[in-house]
């Protein structure tokens, strides 16, 4: 099972390095990212496999909402599944 996982803030040094720290301490699989930064302000969003997760997918979540509120960052992850619902036309 996959998840999207997005990132908006305040562009600062390290935001790609905390993210992708949490998801490999929880044994979430980085499988893409997409990055940019436009004037101050950054943008990410990454594809991550869940399979293997070491906690509950919604601790997982909460662990990441509150990595962005440490960092300033709004950070939102999602089940694929819903996201492509959400995105369905």
């Amino acid at each position: 099972m996959n998840a999207i996982l997005s990132v908006v803030g305040k562009d600062t040094v390290g935001i790609l390095a905390s993210v992708s720290v949490k998801c490999a301490e929880y044994n979430a699989n980085v499988i893409d990212v997409s990055q940019t930064v436009i004037n101050e302000y950054f943008a990410m969003f990454m594809f991550i496999n869940i399979d293997n997760l070491s906690i509950e997918f919604n601790d997982f979540v909460d662990v990441l909402v509150n990595l962005g509120k440490e960092k300033n960052l709004e950070i939102h992850v999602m089940h694929e599944e819903i996201f492509n619902m959400m995105h369905k036309i």
